[in-house]
């Protein structure tokens, strides 16, 4: 291995200001592995703040993984780059991630190592995404296809029940052309909800907070034994967005949360900003971060890689729209939605971008 020597200049500014536009992580340390720096990057990946961390030991970021000290202890003693693979390492929101981390010595005053850190599973995850958006993709045009191809004899099904019902004069015979007539506007109305998914979008600037509100409100009418608790960055810019679509598929999202609950539970609306997201191929210097999360039984575990399409329900009665319809309208804001569920724990994650790309 070839010796790396990374030199900053004296300033502070001068000296990090390349790093505040890296998308990878990168922490700088000094000889006693205190930290003295962490970029945007490194402050998205854990889920700190630049702020909080400066002054505290590498070990209140990172713990204690396996490899990693050695490899420290290496590159102080030898003034060589090591990389240490598969690091295992808990969040402050005790989700674990998986890293590789390059240490690489450095000249700076004050810092004597730079930490480049790596999810492991970057590139499968957006392979996985791209390869999802592909299937949803497909599944939206069949659906659309066969709604369409639905929608066309409904009318003339419906239309024949009413003149049927105007020749018949027995009570209990109408009640059956009444049926078919029921059933006709109810499948009317399942293929327009298939259909409004590819509706024109209205974008304008709008506060997320207002939106959450009135999603908020509309949901205790409707379930009032569900605590619906706000957990808001006040400081979160405004964005540009449809905002009956986005009312639309956080309501359905927060719906489907409390039916989960069966009418009792705690749901929580939290927002946050994200820093350099890569959402549908593009990268965002900032995106807005907005979890639903509920205490509810969990998505049940056969369809949760398939919660998302069409059709898909995980409660008896339930149409499988509602998500779908949701994906939709986020993916048409050039945003994303994820899901990570257990017993006791229903998070979904919506990612919409602030700022112009990265």
């Amino acid at each position: 291995m070839a010796t790396t020597q990374h030199r900053f200049h004296s300033s502070a500014h001068g000296a990090f200001a390349g790093l505040e536009l890296l998308s990878s992580a990168v922490v700088l340390v000094d000889e006693r592995l205190v930290i003295r720096y962490l970029n945007p990057g490194a402050e998205n990946l854990f889920a700190v703040s630049h702020r909080k961390m400066v002054g505290l030991p590498l070990a209140n970021l990172l713990g204690e993984p396996t490899g990693l000290g050695a490899a420290l202890e290496r590159a102080l003693r030898t003034n060589w780059s090591y990389t240490s693979q598969d690091l295992k390492i808990l969040r402050n929101d005790a989700e674990a991630i998986h890293l590789d981390c390059t240490v690489s010595p450095v000249e700076a005053d004050g810092v004597r190592l730079l930490l480049e850190f790596r999810p492991i599973d970057a590139q499968l995850r957006v392979a996985r995404e791209e390869q999802l958006l592909q299937q949803q993709q497909a599944n939206r045009e069949l659906i659309r296809n066969l709604a369409h191809e639905i929608k066309n004899p409904l009318g003339g099904i419906r239309g024949s029940a009413q003149l049927l019902e105007r020749e018949l004069d027995d009570p209990q015979l109408r009640e059956y052309t009444e049926v078919i007539i029921a059933e006709a506007d109810r499948l009317q109305d399942l293929m327009n909800r298939l259909l409004s998914s590819h509706s024109t979008m209205r974008p304008a600037p709008l506060n997320i907070h207002d939106v959450l509100e009135r999603v908020r409100r509309l949901i205790l009418a409707e379930f009032p034994n569900v605590d619906v608790r706000r957990d808001y960055d006040t400081s979160l810019p405004e964005i540009t967005a449809d905002r009956e679509q986005l009312i639309q598929a956080i309501l359905n999202i927060v719906r489907n949360a409390a039916q989960a609950l069966t009418g009792r539970g705690e749901i929580l609306l939290r927002t946050r900003i994200a820093r350099q997201v890569t959402l549908a191929k593009r990268r965002y210097k900032l995106a807005l971060e907005l979890q639903v999360i509920d205490n509810g039984p969990g998505i049940p575990e056969e369809i949760r890689d398939t919660i998302f399409y069409p059709l898909v329900s995980g409660r008896d009665g339930g149409s499988g729209l509602g998500l779908s319809l949701a994906q939709s309208f986020i993916e048409q804001h050039q945003g994303m939605i994820e899901v990570d569920s257990r017993p006791g724990r229903t998070c979904f994650t919506i990612l919409l971008p602030i700022s112009d790309r990265a």
